[in-house]
């Protein structure tokens, strides 16, 4: 098998995506869980560039963090210690205001609901609540019409938060690592996505598969992404990301990597995605 530039450093097969042309208004949003039960597969990272790249691209885009580790926030450099108010706040006082909690990043057009490890209690509050899986739709819906993108960046569980932003959610975006491991628990997650949509979210959608941490010099990435795509078909992304120190960085000065190394090729692979992601219907 030939490896070409392109596919070697993870940006993808396949045409480009074309620029998408600017909006005229915004909203209404898009809601987007960004979601896979198995940590350390790349969702905090899609979700903060994936973002980015659709901000850049003039989209209005909200980060919900929704995960207690708090990755999303401090990734894009909100320490949500610091703050009386998050998205825990929102869940448990029904008459916060979500306008209130949002924190304005350095990018243009993205903003966040940030958490902390105060959400690790909702978990548990919330069982006893009447419609305790609409929690996190209630909130968000005040801000639906100002934004186009909304990605909730949930943590590597399919306990109830997970349920809570499945439901609030019109499609879930599984960013999977290339190995095999990886492969085992996305029955499990497909089985949890399949039982809020019947039960909960009749309009909750698989928006796609996204093969993070890819090597596409090794016989074992191509061979899970070969497995990947005779499973989900055109759910798979034709764009993937490729494994680099580069993320890492990134997160360390708290900027997405379309602003930390603009040129680099994670970056690129990003503003592929988020191209692709308008170009097949998923986003405006």
């Amino acid at each position: 098998m030939t490896v070409d530039q392109g596919e070697l450093f993870g940006v993808g097969d396949g045409e480009d995506f074309p620029v998408p042309p600017p909006l005229a208004s915004h909203g209404p949003a898009r809601v987007i869980a960004m979601c896979n039960q198995k940590g350390g597969v790349g969702k905090t990272t899609t979700t903060i560039n994936l973002a980015a790249a659709l901000a850049e691209y003039g989209r209005k885009v909200l980060i919900v963090d929704f995960d207690p580790q708090g990755a999303a926030s401090a990734g894009l450099g909100i320490n949500a210690n610091e703050l009386d108010t998050t998205v825990y706040t929102l869940l448990m006082q029904p008459r916060s205001d979500v306008r209130a909690v949002i924190q304005p990043t350095q990018l243009e057009n993205l903003d966040v609901v940030p958490a902390n490890i105060d959400l690790s209690a909702a978990e548990v509050q919330l069982v006893g609540e009447v419609a305790r899986e609409q929690a996190l739709a209630r909130v968000l819906r005040p801000v639906l019409d100002d934004y186009d993108v909304i990605f909730i960046d949930c943590q590597p569980s399919l306990g109830l938060l997970t349920v809570n932003a499945l439901t609030a959610a019109h499609g879930v975006m599984i960013p999977l690592e290339a190995e095999y491991f990886a492969l085992r628990g996305v029955a499990l997650l497909v089985e949890t996505i399949d039982k809020v949509t019947d039960r909960l979210n009749p309009k909750l959608r698989i928006d796609g598969i996204l093969a993070t941490m890819v090597d596409m010099r090794t016989l074992h990435s191509r061979e899970v992404i070969e497995r990947v795509r005779e499973a989900f078909g055109d759910k798979l992304f034709t764009t993937r990301i490729a494994r680099t120190v580069k993320f890492p960085d990134a997160s360390v000065a708290s900027e997405p990597i379309t602003t930390y190394a603009p040129s680099h090729s994670g970056a690129e692979a990003y503003r592929r995605l988020a191209r692709e992601l308008v170009a097949r219907g998923d986003a405006a």
